[in-house]
């Protein structure tokens, strides 16, 4: 899978050149995601309820079309009981012919700050998880879109936020082999930045 973190903020675009710098697979576009020619699957940067009026998630819904956040709420209420919590992602398709598919993340449960959380690492882990088990059987995302999580209402600071989506991306390309309280403790002192 190839990752593209996309964003129009040139300072967020350094942060993940920094974070990311050892990851050649990882690509970093500086710019809007609608200029982007090529990638199966766009990551939402989202809330719990699927109301997607505000930053990147009415940018999706404008280039997808309204039909999308009508399917996305629905799945949140057939799956979820009406609220997604943060630290879930799933696949839904857009009905888009070069850009099949949509990975509902939410980074918070209703517009709002996120700084001093690990919303950020929980949205990314779980967006990367959801993409690997939907292609367990046949790869149908090849590339995936991703902004700037929590970055803009979360108001999580542009370093923190590449720092978390880095170590979230780390262990999903280096899962534990063994876990145990040392192991756990050194994850969580990593993800918490302390």
């Amino acid at each position: 899978m190839q990752l593209i973190l996309a964003d129009p903020k040139e300072e967020l675009c350094q942060a993940w050149r920094v974070a990311f710098e050892c990851y050649s697979e990882v690509e970093i576009f500086y710019g809007r995601f609608e200029n982007i020619q090529q990638f199966d699957c766009m990551v939402s940067a989202a809330n719990s309820f699927g109301l997607m009026d505000g930053g990147v998630d009415l940018a999706i819904r404008n280039y997808f079309g309204n039909s999308l956040q009508l399917q996305v709420q629905r799945t949140i209420i057939d799956n979820y009981n009406g609220e997604q919590p943060v630290g879930t992602s799933f696949i839904v398709e857009t009905n888009h012919p070069d850009h099949p598919f949509l990975a509902h993340t939410p980074t918070m449960r209703v517009p709002m700050p996120i700084d001093n959380t690990d919303n950020v690492y929980q949205a990314m882990k779980a967006m990367l998880q959801a993409v690997k088990s939907f292609n367990a059987e046949d790869e149908r995302i090849k590339t995936v879109v991703c902004p700037g999580l929590g970055t803009a209402t979360g108001r999580v600071p542009f370093e923190e936020a590449a720092r978390q989506m880095e170590v979230a991306y780390r262990y999903y390309k280096n899962p534990p082999q063994i876990i145990n309280w040392p192991s756990a403790a050194a994850r969580h002192r990593s993800i918490m930045n302390y």
